[in-house]
């Protein structure tokens, strides 16, 4: 096995990093709102649909590239990296994968543009991590799918354009789908704005006889076997960017020992101080290590459920505790709201309950290691 990028890639993240700097660094971990002119930068230097072939718009670069370059961003700016995972690594991936050509000529465009942003509607008051108990239904009228029912937790939803909403078509988990719904649709409405620890927004989305066009539905069964495959990707974007913030923390603190003196010399020079940045390098090298394995393993198809869960686990986790020891090394003014060290914990925290809880990942993986399928649901035999 090679680790070594090669001269175009060594060429992207360096050309990535230098545009990041320029254009986002002068209001990094600064804003309150979705980065739209970050993601009008992105689409403007092709930075958009990564994967995604020329003949959708995209560019067809390799996820390695796509991973790099969420990498590069989420050192410098993680707003920024925001609008490259919706632009790249999220339900934009299920709107290029199963949409029908008049969502690919309609939506696809204005997504890759950095006109538009689509998330995935899948939480409900009911249904979070058991995707199989949501209540949002859907059928078909005519020429139209109508919904009702409502999520939440919806990540950039009251900035978004489209949510990709995952809903009942029947009564069993194998008439669940996913439907394509224009925030202007008739019968659609969201509730206010809201915020995460992080400081991100969310609201709740609101399905009352909502109609779009039948050619907006993406499944109308079977959706959890055959579209639940994109996810593994995801998953990828978010742990790429919880590494790549930890390494932020882990810098700036690395240079902070460095610099900073007790007792007459630098924290550098405590042992205690040198057992943390040692245990620090070590995770965050692992983490990258599985995640490069589960990259590399997508690269010749759909990720591998189990590496895709291992590399989000590790890669969440890690970076949780790297940002909190970068904290600690700065005392009282990593704890301060007027540096980012605050945020970066407050930020890597969310990445271990969003696409994927760790106990759900573990769950996966538990799968995977007795060739069973656990139930979780109560009263369920393992299968």
């Amino acid at each position: 096995m090679d680790f070594t990028l090669t001269p175009e890639q060594t060429a992207l993240v360096d050309s990535v990093t230098k545009l990041a700097e320029k254009e986002f660094a002068p209001q990094a971990f600064k804003r309150t709102e979705f980065a739209w002119d970050s993601l009008k930068v992105l689409a403007d230097n092709d930075l958009t649909g990564l994967t995604l072939s020329p003949e959708m718009g995209g560019q067809g670069a390799s996820l390695l590239d796509a991973v790099l370059v969420m990498m590069a961003i989420t050192k410098v700016c993680p707003h920024s990296a925001d609008a490259l995972q919706a632009s790249n690594f999220g339900a934009i991936r299920q709107v290029a994968k199963f949409g029908s050509d008049r969502v690919k000529e309609e939506v696809l465009p204005k997504l890759l543009a950095g006109e538009a942003i689509v998330t995935a509607g899948m939480s409900e008051p009911e249904a979070g991590s058991a995707l199989t108990e949501l209540r949002t239904t859907a059928r078909y009228d005519g020429d139209e799918a109508v919904l009702n029912g409502q999520k939440i937790y919806n990540s950039h939803g009251p900035d978004a354009s489209y949510s990709v909403v995952w809903c009942r078509f029947g009564p069993t988990t194998k008439d669940i789908g996913a439907v394509l719904v224009p925030f202007d649709a008739p019968g659609f409405s969201r509730g206010k704005r809201e915020l995460h620890m992080s400081g991100e927004s969310h609201c709740q989305l609101y399905f009352d006889e909502c109609r779009v066009p039948k050619e907006y539905v993406l499944a109308d069964s079977g959706a959890i076997r055959s579209m639940m495959s994109t996810f593994g990707v995801e998953r990828m974007g978010n742990a790429s960017r919880a590494i790549a913030l930890a390494e932020t923390a882990y810098d700036r603190a690395v240079e902070h020992a460095k610099t900073r003196t007790q007792f007459g010399k630098n924290l550098c020079e405590f042992q205690g101080l040198q057992w943390k940045f040692a245990d620090m390098r070590v995770q965050l090298d692992a983490a990258k290590l599985l995640l490069f394995r589960a990259v590399s393993d997508a690269e010749s198809g759909s990720p591998d459920p189990t590496y895709a869960s291992i590399a989000k686990l590790h890669a969440n986790e890690t970076a949780f505790k790297v940002a909190n020891e970068a904290l600690q090394i700065f005392g009282a003014s990593g704890y301060s709201q007027e540096f980012p060290m605050e945020y970066i914990v407050r930020r890597t925290r969310g990445w271990m309950i969003a696409g994927g809880s760790m106990e759900i990942l573990r769950n996966t993986i538990a799968q995977s290691v007795f060739g069973r399928r656990f139930d979780q649901r109560a009263g369920a035999v393992a299968k």
